[in-house]
């Protein structure tokens, strides 16, 4: 039997969009509430109390999870690397599983319930119990690497050619806005908390990321449909067994679609440094600009809210100029706000919060243009195979802008250098990008270009 899919012209209805776009406003509390902001410090402190030291006793402590000694300091960091490390191994499988099976909504409850589950755990990590914490965020983070694949999958089916950058910029604008607005609570929470309520605070706050996850996640559950016999992958086993099968023949047949290939290396290169401008930025600001907690928090919140902005202001540019170009122009403007972090003043928030803003437009465009653009470039009945794989290129290679960051700041112990050296991640994937032949690309994926590119 065969085991390709061919897929008519999209249509949709504007409650299967709505329903869509909510699940960007749903799962975005987990990315913003907890790994943005409170699960790091918190889990850490739980670390450090298991290993019974003061601050400035940890760096030589260890603690000895299944035998293995590791400092308390670093226990997050290792659990983030290993949670990212299981994604890569499981989201493909998710992919393959979601080509497959005719319950999608349900595969999609499952990744999203039980993360949100696992989010809602953190409330009970107290005292020194630093391995349930661990455990409860490899859940939550590999789930959530699972979910969106699920949701991913969908884009293609929801809009035409034409549509689809609208779409996409809507649903990345929804989830800014979502996880922003729950990010105020929780952080007005934590600002004007009493200071022996402050773990409390912290962890009232996690755990209403995971409330927030579940009780959104509805929504699209309610309004999203299972695709149409004609969309599903058909072949012989279960949808299980099946999917391995599949994943299997789709690593194989990567060869005959090497512009999607370069597509994904293109944007890896560019994503990773857009996620360490992301991860290293509020360091940049206390240990050398030497702003304040608050400066940090309210820029936080800045680029929160404006990348909803620029995600929608971006996504109509477009319209008109096409998603490669505007993706192209993106880049250019990344490379000018990471070479402005080098001449900011230490000391005056009012530069770095300008900054803030006009990372926070560039941000939220960047990202929603290069996931329908990709969405081009699929060939049909492989839709949640291939985002497993941009998932895989968005998270589980993130670890790259780090280490040029780290090694940069090491070597010249100067953070005016590290945080240019990223600048080469952009210049880089603008020159990959450019020299893709994005048309030629979408029409050997089987897809019918947009009006402009």
């Amino acid at each position: 039997m065969s085991d390709t899919a061919v897929a008519p012209t999209p249509v949709s209805t504007r409650r299967e969009r709505v329903g869509w776009y909510f699940y960007d406003w749903a799962n975005s509390a987990f990315s913003t509430t907890v790994i943005a902001v409170f699960l790091s410090p918190y889990l850490t402190e739980v670390a450090k109390a298991a290993a019974g030291c003061a601050d400035d006793e940890c760096g030589t402590a260890r603690l000895y999870p299944l035998g293995v000694p590791i400092s308390p300091l670093s226990f997050y960091s290792y659990v983030l690397s290993l949670s990212v490390l299981l994604q890569v191994f499981v989201m493909p499988v998710v992919g393959a599983l979601t080509d497959r099976t005719p319950h999608r909504k349900k595969l999609l409850a499952l990744f999203a319930y039980l993360g949100a589950a696992a989010t809602i755990g953190f409330f009970f990590v107290t005292g020194s119990n630093y391995l349930l914490g661990g455990a409860f965020f490899l859940i939550a983070n590999v789930a959530f690497g699972a979910s969106i694949v699920v949701y991913n999958s969908y884009l293609p089916a929801l809009g035409g050619p034409d549509d689809r950058d609208r779409i996409s910029s809507i649903g990345w604008a929804m989830g800014y806005l979502g996880g922003g607005l729950l990010l105020v609570i929780n952080l007005a929470a934590y600002v004007f908390a009493p200071e022996d309520m402050t773990g409390l605070i912290v962890r009232i706050s996690l755990a209403s990321a995971g409330v927030w996850w579940a009780v959104f996640s509805t929504l699209p559950l309610i309004m999203l449909k299972d695709p149409e016999p004609h969309q599903i992958v058909r072949g012989e086993g279960s949808a299980l067994s099946g999917g391995f099968k599949q994943l299997a023949q789709t690593l194989r047949g990567l060869r005959a679609y090497p512009l999607t290939v370069f597509f994904l290396i293109a944007f890896l290169i560019y994503n990773d440094g857009v996620q360490t401008v992301i991860g290293v930025s509020s360091q940049y600001a206390s240990d050398y600009l030497k702003l304040s907690d608050e400066t940090r928090i309210i820029t936080i919140l800045i680029v929160q809210f404006t990348a909803f902005g620029g995600a929608l202001l971006l996504g109509r540019i477009a319209r008109t100029f096409g998603a490669w170009k505007t993706v192209l122009a993106s880049l250019v403007l990344w490379i000018g706000v990471v070479g402005a972090a080098y001449f900011l003043p230490v000391g005056r928030s009012g530069p770095f919060l300008v900054l803030g803003v006009l990372l926070g437009i560039v941000l939220g465009g960047t990202q929603a243009l290069s996931r329908s653009l990709f969405s081009q470039m699929i060939p049909a009945g492989k839709e949640g195979e291939y985002f497993s794989f941009y998932e895989i290129s968005d998270k589980g290679t993130s670890w790259l802008g780090p280490l040029v960051f780290g090694v940069s700041l090491q070597a010249t112990g100067q953070y005016q250098i590290a945080i240019v050296s990223v600048v080469s991640f952009f210049v880089l994937g603008f020159v990959a990008l450019l020299f893709i032949p994005v048309r030629r690309a979408i029409l050997a994926a089987g897809n019918t270009p947009p009006r402009v590119l």
